[in-house]
């Protein structure tokens, strides 16, 4: 592909229907190679990834996401997960425990997870692949880590479905670079601008749906972010060694 980097980045777009068509075993690899190339906090590289292949695995993990079936149907499923566990054999090779329940640990391991992701995307659209990241796995962590034998010290972060697309989305509108940039300081929330980006979504969801949503932005994280969202999340992070102290 001829495009710019610039140019790959802003088509990104997520991937819902893929085509029949695999993935070679050796573009995979490569794939999670260059994910490895990200940057990584003290060369930590706290970054594990399942490939999940099993049919009914896949079908059961569709399920606890939500009831998405490109997991299930995509060419390749994979499991992202923050991975303490190598640096506590590290540990007590030399000697030494693992600090328990770090919140600085916990942070940078899941930085590195979504900085080597998004390595694996980037490379895997510039291959003519669509992506769909799936937070939904966390919907029922403690099911997701019993499929895949995680052990103490790794929880998945998310998961992705990786395939040769089957349609051709339209870009989702981002909000302006000015509510996102600061200079100097952080910037109050520029309302007029807030009420433009609104008109914007509401003008994408009525083409995306043929005028039969009628919704901004505002209104999508409010319903977001204005309830309880996975609360299980903390007992189960202290469940797994991550009990952020």
């Amino acid at each position: 592909m001829n495009r710019s980097v610039i140019e790959l980045l802003q088509s990104h777009r997520s991937i819902r229907k893929f085509t029949d068509q695999p993935i070679e075993d050796s573009l995979l690899r490569q794939l999670i190679a260059v994910g490895q190339s990200a940057a990584t906090s003290s060369n930590l590289q706290g970054v594990s990834v399942v490939r999940v292949r099993n049919p009914q695995t896949r079908t059961i993990m569709a399920e606890l996401a939500g009831g998405q079936p490109y997991v299930a149907s995509a060419a390749e499923f994979l499991v992202f997960c923050a991975d303490l566990n190598r640096s506590a054999v590290c540990c007590e090779k030399e000697g030494k425990q693992l600090a328990d329940g770090m919140t600085e640990h916990f942070m940078i391991a899941t930085i590195d997870v979504a900085l080597f992701a998004q390595n694996v995307v980037v490379a895997a659209e510039s291959e003519g692949l669509g992506i769909c990241y799936i937070g939904g796995i966390r919907n029922n962590p403690e099911k997701i880590s019993e499929l895949i034998n995680l052990p103490d010290n790794v929880y998945p972060v998310f998961g992705l479905c990786l395939g040769y697309p089957d349609q051709d989305p339209e870009l989702k509108p981002r909000l302006p670079v000015d509510m996102v940039l600061m200079e100097e300081e952080y910037q109050p929330v520029d309302e007029q601008l807030l009420a433009q980006y609104d008109e914007v979504m509401r003008d994408y969801y009525h083409q995306r749906t043929k005028g039969k949503l009628d919704r901004v932005w505002s209104q999508d994280m409010s319903a977001l972010l204005g309830k309880e969202s996975r609360p299980h999340m903390k007992a189960f992070l202290a469940s797994k060694g991550f009990k952020l102290r």
